[in-house]
């Protein structure tokens, strides 16, 4: 029997599942449920079509993790398409209708085909872990800006000198919006004893930020409508920030204990700019292992930070922001890139050449985010550690 190619078009409940043999003429096609039983008879049923399956699926984990684990378990080649990769090769095959069949067939006869598709393998249980626990801490931060941008909202409708003297990103002004929202309140309870409330509530300079308060409701004296009622939204929402900074803190510890446990961590957090929290979220973005890649190259392209051509006809030398790339392992390079002016008077400097020569702010970071890749690629691979001088350069 010749060889096949299997295409899974995923779903949360279902999948379909096309199989092909090398002239693209279909051998099966069937819808089965997202469980184990039905996962492992379409199994048996294809490999029994074909000496050698190859499987394409068009997810990389959520609902398609029970079907990869699977046919990785099963010594089966997966191959990934992207959805995008996916749209668009379905442009190329006849019909405009869109099906799962269809796209099951698609994503089959693509994997038939091309040769540049990303394997699947079997994922490291660290990094599975810092990849739930990064996601989680994501999903928090971003819950936690939502909330303190509502609470601005809030606290400027009835107390707008309060809103801007105050950071609310910090804990002592959140501890003081829990007791206190009105300037009335605040003046009638005075700085000496403000402080004093805040100081058993363990809040850092309290006798600044009684004062800071104080003034603030000085300087207004009108009762604004609603003020009431918006009083305890702001402190219903200065509980809440407090609430997910406390979440925020714990699922730190656990991704910096998670991270401590992978080899790569020594080398990781070494490079200037990658602490543990960016040095974790890189290291669930790229599983760790620069073989996947091949070349820093091709990490600088995943990670969007390597400039596409734009070439055509006597047009050359075009260079243009790539469109497709991991946009979290981007924000990663870039953040770091960012910290590590701060902190590397060898990153400083290349900063610093690059706004000479004309370029923008966000091109310079993006340069040396560039740049840093290539050292970052150098030390994973040598499994060394950062260095001022390198090696080869202490021995010339």
């Amino acid at each position: 029997m010749a060889p096949i190619w299997a295409g899974i078009d995923t779903g949360k409940t279902h999948h379909h599942c096309v199989a092909i043999d090398e002239s693209g003429r279909r051998l099966l096609s069937r819808r089965v449920a997202n469980d184990e039983p039905e996962l492992l008879q379409l199994l048996t049923d294809v490999m029994a079509l074909g000496d050698e399956v190859t499987w394409g699926i068009d997810l990389a984990d959520g609902g398609a993790a029970l079907a990869i684990a699977i046919l990785l378990n099963h010594d089966q080649p997966v191959l990934y398409l992207s959805g995008r990769a996916i749209h668009r090769a379905s442009e190329g095959y006849r019909g405009e209708g869109k099906t799962d069949a269809k796209d099951a067939a698609v994503i089959a006869d693509q994997a038939r085909i091309r040769r540049d598709l990303q394997p699947l393998r079997t994922g490291d249980e660290t990094v599975t872990d810092l990849k739930i626990l990064t996601g989680r801490r994501m999903d928090l931060v971003a819950d936690r800006t939502r909330t303190v941008n509502r609470l601005r909202a809030q606290l400027t409708s009835i107390f707008p000198g309060l809103e801007r003297a105050l950071d609310l990103t910090n804990t002592g002004p959140l501890t003081l919006l829990t007791g206190y929202q009105t300037p009335a309140a605040l003046r009638r309870l005075g700085i000496k004893r403000l402080e004093t409330w805040l100081r058993n509530r363990k809040v850092r300079s309290a006798d600044q930020l009684a004062e800071t308060a104080v003034q603030a409701a000085e300087r207004q004296h009108t009762s604004l409508p609603g003020e009431k009622l918006t009083a305890q939204m702001v402190h219903t929402l200065a509980k809440e920030v407090m609430a997910l900074n406390q979440q925020v803190a714990e699922i730190d510890k656990l991704i910096e204990a998670r991270f401590r446990d992978h080899h790569t961590f020594e080398v990781i957090t070494s490079m200037p700019g990658l602490g543990v929290i960016l040095g974790a979220e890189f290291l669930a973005a790229t599983g760790g292992d620069m073989a996947v890649f091949g070349t820093s190259d091709r990490l600088a392209g995943f990670g969007g930070v390597a400039p596409a051509p734009r070439d055509s006809g006597k047009i050359s030398g075009n260079l243009r922001r790539p469109q497709r790339y991991n946009r979290r392992l981007q924000r990663v390079l870039y953040t770091s890139a960012l910290f590590s002016i701060r902190r590397s008077e060898e990153s400083r400097r290349f900063y610093d050449r690059k706004r000479a020569e004309g370029k923008r702010h966000t091109q310079a970071v993006l340069a040396l985010a560039r740049r840093r890749v290539n050292v970052l690629w150098a030390l994973l691979r040598d499994g060394r550690c950062y260095e001022l001088t390198p090696p080869t350069a202490l021995a010339a």
